[in-house]
C-alpha cells in the first residue's frame, strides 16, 4: 500500500471548513485506490500569530520540508490588518513559496457548464467553454525585488519596490508552461510589458528562446493590458498563459471571476523538486467564517491537483472533477453560487456530496 504524508495548513477565516471537505475527498480517493494518506495539522497565519507570534513557525516550516506536500486553506483577516507587513498572516504564504523554492503557480480557470449563467460574460462568448490554465512565476519580479523599502522626503515619503528578473528564472517558469502545454492545446501565450519594462524586454527574449526546443507548441506575446482585455472579449483563444508573479497575480483573478465564483478555482505551486503547496485561491472571508457558507469546491480542487500533480494520479483528478460536474447538474449550491430554484447546501453537504460521487465511479 502506498503511503503519504500531507500537512494541512488550514490557517483562518473559512481555511479550516474547506480543508476539512478536501480532505474528506481525499480519505474517499484512498480507500478507492488503496493509498494510505497520514495528515499532519500545523499552524499557520494569523493562527499562528495568536499562538507563537510568528505567521509561519519554525516547526511549520521544517514539517513542511520533510512532508513535501502540503494542502492549504487560507490565512488573514482584521484582526491583524494593523501588524507590520513582515508579520502579518499573508507573510507566511510568500515565505513558504520562497522557502521552499516553489517558482510556479498553476492556476486553471474551467468554466462548468452548469455555471454559466454565474459568468458575468455574454452567452454567445461562452458557448465554446473556457478552459485556461495560467502559469505564474511567484518568487522572482516586483514582491521580492530589492531595493525596496520607504524612505521620508521633506515633504511626506516616498516608497520603493523593485521589479527583478534573472534569465535563469525566466527559462524555468517557460520551461514549465511548455511542457504543460504539451499535454493540453499546445498554446502558449506569455505575457508580459515589453514596450515599457526591461525585466519584461528580458522575458520576452528568454521565452522565445526557450519556444524554440518546443516547436510543437504555438507561442504569442501580449501585452498584459491587452491581455486583460482579451480575457473579456474572447477568453476561449487562451490555453496556457505564461506571465510573471504580478501580472499572473492580477490576471488569474480576472480569469476567476469570469467562471463565475472564486471559490471554484483551485491552485498547485511547484519547484524543481517534489514539494508543493496546494491551496483554493480565494481569501479567508472572515465574515462567512464558521457559518457553513464556504464554498469547498476550490479546496477539493487542490486535492485533485495534489493527486495529479504530485502522486501522478491523472484518472484519481478527473474523478473528483467528474464528481464536481455531476453535483453541479445535479443543482446543488452553495450560497456564492446560488440563485433562485437551486438546491441549497451547506459547506460540509456539498463536500459529502462530491465524496459520494466519487464512490460509485469505477
Amino acid at each position: 500500500m502506498a503511503k503519504y504524508n500531507i500537512v494541512l495548513l488550514p490557517g483562518d477565516g473559512i481555511g479550516p471548513e474547506v480543508v476539512k471537505e478536501a480532505v474528506k475527498v481525499l480519505q474517499v480517493i484512498g480507500d478507492k485506490y488503496t493509498i494510505s494518506f497520514n495528515f499532519t495539522e500545523a499552524l499557520v497565519g494569523g493562527a499562528a500569530i495568536e499562538e507563537t507570534g510568528d505567521p509561519l513557525p519554525k516547526e511549520t516550516l521544517e514539517l513542511c520540508r520533510t512532508h513535501k506536500y502540503i494542502l492549504f486553506g487560507a490565512v488573514g483577516g482584521p484582526k491583524w490588518e494593523d501588524l507590520p507587513r513582515d508579520k502579518r498572516p499573508e507573510r507566511a504564504i510568500l515565505d513558504l513559496r520562497k522557502k521552499l523554492e516553489l517558482y510556479a503557480n498553476l492556476r486553471p480557470a474551467y468554466l462548468f457548464p452548469s455555471l454559466a449563467h454565474s459568468s458575468p460574460l455574454k452567452e454567445e462568448i461562452l458557448k465554446n467553454g473556457i478552459d485556461i490554465l495560467v502559469v505564474r512565476e511567484l518568487t522572482g519580479d516586483i514582491y521580492f525585488g530589492e531595493p525596496r523599502g520607504r524612505e521620508a522626503l521633506e515633504y511626506g515619503y516616498k516608497a520603493i519596490d523593485t521589479a527583478v528578473y534573472t534569465s535563469r528564472e525566466i527559462e524555468r517558469i517557460a520551461r514549465k508552461a511548455f511542457e504543460i502545454a504539451k499535454k493540453r492545446r499546445k498554446k502558449v501565450t506569455s505575457v508580459d510589458k515589453a514596450n515599457v519594462l526591461e525585466t519584461s524586454r528580458l522575458w520576452r527574449e528568454v521565452v522565445t528562446e526557450v519556444s524554440k526546443k518546443y516547436p510543437q507548441i504555438e507561442l504569442n506575446h501580449q501585452y498584459v493590458d491587452n491581455c486583460s482585455m482579451q480575457l473579456i472579449k474572447n477568453p476561449r483563444q487562451f490555453d496556457v498563459i505564461l506571465t510573471g508573479n504580478m501580472f499572473g497575480d492580477i490576471l488569474s483573478d480576472e480569469a476567476s471571476m469570469l467562471i463565475g465564483s472564486i471559490g471554484l478555482l483551485p491552485s498547485a505551486s511547484l519547484g524543481e523538486r517534489d514539494i508543493a503547496i496546494y491551496e483554493p485561491i480565494h481569501g479567508s472571508a472572515p465574515d462567512i467564517a464558521g457559518q457553513k457558507k464556504a464554498n469547498p469546491i476550490a479546496a477539493i480542487l487542490s486535492a485533485g491537483m495534489m493527486l495529479k500533480y504530485s502522486f501522478d494520479m491523472p484518472e484519481a483528478e478527473e474523478q473528483i472533477k467528474k464528481a464536481v460536474i455531476s453535483t453541479l447538474e445535479e443543482g446543488y449550491r452553495t450560497p456564492d453560487i446560488l440563485r433562485e430554484g437551486d438546491l441549497p447546501v451547506d459547506t460540509e453537504t456539498m463536500g459529502s456530496l462530491i465524496a459520494e460521487k466519487i464512490k460509485t465511479y469505477k
